[in-house]
């Protein structure tokens, strides 16, 4: 099993560094390229923008269940192979990676780091999504000023995930099974070029490794994107029978105490239908900017409001919120 890092420029490297080095004006392509991007994204939202609204059905279909299923056990082995590795040097997903010095040094002074993964099969070959589409990113940001027991409290415990997430409208505790495994519902609202509302429900545990070391699994077990979301109307679509955006999504965290803080990860994992071979020049620079976006929205506000809610609520009786 292959795990894939991608990006467009080495970690750190200047943007331009490579155009100065063939003689070109780094300055005046970037600008040519960004406005090709801009140029991409909105013929992509106006075309999107026109069609979604009356886009037919896209029925879930066995194949492409049978896909996600082969591409979540290859990465969950990939996952479990590295918590199980023993090394005092490696925990965190991008140890395992080239760049991975120069990467925490940026973690550690307070930017947020996103990347594009891609899992691939033992023979290093692409895992195909017959009707369907996976979407698998890694991010990494400093909770400062904060202790690993603090932060496994609050998120445990204490700090509801509205509070932490922007695209969380509602959450509740369904269950506890145990002290360290959460039944959660969550609403969610995600925008890409249209505002698209989702009832779900998930399952969260928190496993505890080597001395400041620790991590959680999330699996989605029920996603139902909603028709007519907040008016009297509001209604479940058939799950699996709806537009598409979000079938299945699966989230894997990281935390690793250092003498700044916390560091966490984010390792998102989600499926989509599928992208028209012909209209996919054009979607896919909006959809992975939506889901870069996403990404560090969600990582700067977990962020800030755990550095300071995590030290405050440390040792107080768990909240009501957070109580089945």
């Amino acid at each position: 099993m292959v795990n894939a890092l991608q990006s467009t420029r080495r970690p750190g490297q200047p943007a331009g560094a490579d155009l100065e080095a063939r003689g070109e004006n780094p300055a005046a392509l970037t600008a040519f390229h960004r406005g090709l991007l801009g140029v991409r994204v909105a013929l992509a939202a106006a075309l999107l923008g026109g069609t979604i609204a009356a886009a037919p059905a896209a029925e879930l279909q066995p194949q492409t269940v049978a896909a996600w299923n082969r591409y979540v056990e290859a990465t969950e082995r990939r996952i479990a192979a590295e918590l199980e590795n023993g090394r005092p040097d490696r925990f965190l997903v991008r140890d395992f990676v080239d760049g991975a010095a120069e990467a925490r040094r940026e973690v550690l002074a307070g930017r947020i780091r996103i990347d594009r993964l891609e899992t691939r099969d033992a023979d290093g070959e692409r895992i195909r999504v017959p009707k369907g589409a996976i979407h698998h990113w890694l991010g990494s940001a400093l909770i400062p000023d904060v202790t690993l027991e603090e932060v496994l409290h609050a998120l445990i415990y204490a700090v509801e995930p509205k509070e932490l997430q922007d695209d969380v409208i509602e959450s509740r505790v369904l269950a506890r099974p145990a002290d360290d495994r959460l039944e959660l519902f969550l609403k969610l609202r995600r925008k890409q070029v249209v505002t698209v509302h989702f009832n779900s429900e998930h399952s969260a545990a928190y496993t505890r490794h080597r001395p400041g070391l620790a991590s959680s699994r999330s699996v989605a077990t029920r996603i139902a994107e909603l028709d007519g979301a907040g008016t009297p109307g509001e209604r479940e679509k058939p799950v699996g029978r709806d537009r598409g955006f979000l079938w299945r999504l699966n989230t894997y965290w990281r935390y690793q105490q250092v003498d700044e803080g916390v560091i966490f990860e984010l390792e998102s994992i989600s499926l989509s239908r599928g992208i028209p071979r012909l209209l996919r020049w054009m979607v896919s620079p909006l959809i992975n900017r939506t889901a870069q976006d996403i990404l560090t929205q969600t990582l700067a506000s977990m962020a800030e409001v755990l550095s300071a809610r995590a030290p405050a609520e440390f040792g107080k009786p768990a909240a009501r919120a957070l109580q089945p």
